[in-house]
Order: structure tokens, then sequence, then C-alpha cells
């Protein structure tokens, strides 16, 4: 029996999974990476971390599966977008990656938006400029690190790091591309436009690849290192959140993912380029070949709750605070909860939003206000999913959901009950990775394409349908969006 394998390097580990050609996990491996925060708005890691982790995990997982290296058919790779890698000529990093979720680069997004233009930068990369994305790292790199700049010759994504330590080669795939800003995302092709405006060398960016097609193979100092055998095929992959959405099955514009993990994310397949005319969704290319991806993005979901568990209420289970937000009524009597914890980007891209309840009086409890902040989750997923609606969402459509914060059935309920639309649980909890092995098997002729592929190794779980509470939340997502407009400004001065 053949087996995948699929990598990921996300902003917390370095983890290998292995599945079986019908989906059933073998193995998983997973190497916690350090992150640093050396100044203010900073988020660094050192390349040569995840390589150690992700050496680590792979023999784990083999060692674990009591598998060989050769019963590997195929690798597929994922990893946090955005993060810049920036390598000299003989491969070494520079300095450390600067990671997605920085924030030191605004000077350099505003000279993006005046140097290109807004509506030009909109067309050509889909994304207004974002600090988290990868072109304006470049720039601050050069504009403060003159003399590190001046000794790069390639910049990797950091999944992309990992491929070139297994492979000795450079290459990226156009969904990882995609969130860089130096992708023409309609064409699928770096853009020579935003290259020229920005003077970053074309040569530091390695060839784009569609998630199921062989880049490299793995080199025989690899095999050594890993375990794995030389020659065994890596394929493009995905960013974290197109491998996770093939992970779900969301590989055609009739299913839309939301995940409610520390972030939220509403995810909804394109068989054709569009992007939001006022930049607030990201339009990427989609893993799966020729196609493309509306999503959108809130930076605090389960992390909401997290937060409120550890500060207001330290020591209490989580199945307890979720037993008396069911016992609330829906609406929490009029009381409100604003998720915007760490800044918001989805539909507001404000760094200085922030978190509030409101509405409070003496007549409510701990359960109340767990309730109100489970539903202002919702009314934030309910953001992005309305603007995917007025982009066009197909007449008949099915709405997944997974991530930690999904296991939740008062959770789901609610859910359910605010974006009006039926859930559907599935049986993948890997995510990622889980996506990164999918397009693998379709590289090692497993399958003929990703929807084949997805539709064997993926069931449909329970579903959760629309409730008698639909009718209130609508009335209360009216009072929900008008908040954040009164309190913008507000915000800014704290």
């Amino acid at each position: 029996m053949p087996y995948l394998m699929g990598l990921d390097i996300s902003t917390t580990g370095a983890k290998a999974l292995i599945i079986d050609a019908a989906g059933a996990v073998v193995a998983l491996a997973n190497t916690p990476q350090p992150i640093s925060q050396p100044q203010p708005l900073w988020s660094e890691q050192n390349a040569a971390d995840w390589w150690a982790g992700m050496r680590g995990s792979i023999r784990a997982a083999l060692a674990d599966s009591g598998l060989a290296g050769g019963d590997i058919a195929a690798i597929g790779l994922t990893g946090q977008m955005h993060g810049l890698t920036l390598l000299d000529k003989a491969g070494e990093p520079l300095r450390p990656a600067i990671l997605w979720n920085d924030q030191r680069t605004q000077a350099q997004c505003d000279y993006m938006t005046e140097v290109i233009g807004a509506d030009r930068l909109l067309a050509l990369t889909g994304n207004p400029a974002v600090t988290g994305f990868t072109a304006p790292k470049v720039l601050w790199v050069r504009d403060n690190e003159p003399e590190v700049y001046a000794r790069a010759a390639q910049a990797l994504l950091p999944k992309d790091y990992i491929r070139y330590k297994l492979t000795d080669g450079y290459a990226t795939d156009l969904a990882g591309a995609a969130g860089t800003s130096l992708l023409n995302v309609a064409e699928r092709a770096w853009s020579s436009e935003v290259l020229a405006a920005l003077e970053i060398p074309a040569e530091w960016l390695p060839p784009v690849h569609e998630g199921t097609e062989v880049t490299s193979v793995i080199s025989a100092g690899a095999a050594a290192e890993t375990g794995l055998r030389a020659g065994t095929p890596v394929v493009g992959g995905g960013g974290d959140q197109a491998a996770g959405a093939i992970g779900m099955g969301c590989v055609v514009p009739d299913t839309i993912g939301v995940t409610v993990g520390t972030s939220g994310v509403v995810f909804a397949p394109l068989s054709r380029y569009a992007f939001e005319p006022r930049g607030r969704l990201h339009a990427f290319c989609h893993a799966v070949p020729g196609t493309w991806h509306l999503m959108g993005v809130m930076l605090s979901a389960a992390g909401s709750l997290q937060w409120y568990r550890d500060n207001l209420a330290p020591g209490v289970s989580f199945a307890t605070l979720l037993d008396e937000a069911a016992q609330a009524p829906a609406g929490s009597e009029g009381l409100f909860f604003l998720p915007y914890l760490t800044g918001e980007r989805t539909p507001h891209p404000d760094p200085l939003a922030r978190g509030a309840f409101i509405g409070m009086t003496s007549r409510h409890s701990r359960g109340h206000l767990t309730r109100a902040l489970l539903e202002g989750v919702a009314f934030g997923l309910k953001d992005s999913f309305t603007l995917i609606a007025q982009a066009g969402l197909p007449a008949d459509y099915e709405v997944r959901i997974s991530g930690g914060g999904a296991k939740s059935p008062v959770w789901q309920q609610i859910i359910a009950d605010v974006l009006g639309a039926r859930l559907v649980n599935i049986n993948t909890t890997e995510g990622g990775a889980f996506g990164a092995a999918i397009l693998a098997s379709v590289a090692a002729g497993l399958f003929d394409d990703t929807t084949a592929a997805c539709e064997a190794m993926i069931q449909r779980g329970a579903t959760v349908a629309v409730g008698a509470n639909a009718d209130v939340y609508a009335q209360r997502y009216a009072t929900y969006q008008s908040l954040y407009p009164l309190l913008k400004d507000t915000f800014a001065q704290l």
C-alpha cells in the first residue's frame, strides 16, 4: 500500500503526518518551535530551528508508523504564509525569518500603495498592502538593514525553506506565492509590474508551481538526515489556509469552509479570479490547480475564548463555561462582545481595533458573558460570510466547519443560526498537513485530481441545522455591525 506524507511548518510546530491511500492517519509527530519578539511589533523565528524540528518529526513519524522511507510515495508541503526567509548565494539564512504576524512594516505598506496605486495593487495581487505580507518585509530589510539586503540572493517562504533543505532546490506553490504581494494572482505568475515598481530583483524569487505539481525530489543528503528515500517526489503543496481547505474538502465553489481556530477563517473556492473591490477579503490562488479563493480572516476566534477563560475564569473548564452559556438566552439579554482582542483583519483591517463587552447590566451573569463572546465570534465570521456572499455564492452550497472551537455543540448551533446556514462536520482533524498529503496523493497518481482524492479520503459527519434563534441573531447582527464604526476613533485614541 502506498503512503503519503504531509509536512507542515506552522508558527508553533514542525509537523510530519503520514496517511494511507484511504486517508487514514498512520502516524503524526510534531516538534514545538520557538518564537522571538525582540522588539515591539516584531515576530521572528530561526530557519535552522524549522529544519531541526522537521528532521526530528519526519524521523519520529517514520518510527511510529513502522514504515521505511521507501514506503512514502510522495510528500506535500504546507506552512505559515507570508514569512520572509532571506538567503545568501550559498543558501544560508542572512537573518531570522520575519513572520506573518510581524507588524513592523506599515511605512513600507504605505510606500507600496503610493508607488503602485491602491487600485492597481488590488487588481494585480488581489489584496491591499498588508503589514503581514512578504513584499513589505523585503522593503523593510532594504530600508533598515542595507548590509543584509546587499548580500541577499533568494527570498523564500517558511515551507519553501524546508523544501530547499529537503531537495537542494528552490521552488514555491501558487497559493503561498499569492500571499507575498508579488504575484499577479489572475495570471498565476510573478508580477513584473510590481517587482519593477518596488525594485525587487526577480531572480530572488523561486519558480512557481501548482499544488499537485512535482517540484523536486528528496536529495541524498536530506535522505541521510531524515530517513526518507532519495528521489521521493516533493509536490508544490500550499499555504496553510489553502492546504487546510483541501483537508476539509473545500475544493469546488459549492463547498465553503469555516474554521474556528485561534483565528477564524471563512474560505470560498472560486473557479475564476475575483477580488473584493475594497480589499476587505483576501483573494489568492488556491492549491487546487487552476482555481482561486476568497478568504475572510478574523484574528481572535477561539483565541477570544482562551483569553476569556485564562483571565476571567482561571481554573474553570471550558465545558463548564460552555454549559453556562447554553443556559443563557440567545442574544445574551442585550450584551455584545467585539472580538478584536488583537486588532482585526476582515472586514476591518485595523490593528488598533480593541475587544469590548458592550451593554452590561447587573442582570448579566458569567453565562451571559460567555454566550455573548461565542455570539460575537459568530458575528465576526458572519462579516466575512456576508462579503463572500456579496461577491457571489453559488445557488446551492455546503458549509463545512472545523477547528478546536468547532467541537462545541452550543457554539456550532450559534454559528449555524448566525450564518443562516447548515453546518457539516467532517472526519478529518489534521488540517494543512492532511491537505498537503492529499495533494501528494494526486502527484503520486493515486487519484486523477484533488476532487477525487477528497471524495475518497474525507467523510461527511454530523450536521447542524439552522435553529429557532436565526431571526433573533439577524436582528442582533445589525446592531453588532454598527458598533465598530461608532468606536473606531475611540479605539485609535486608546
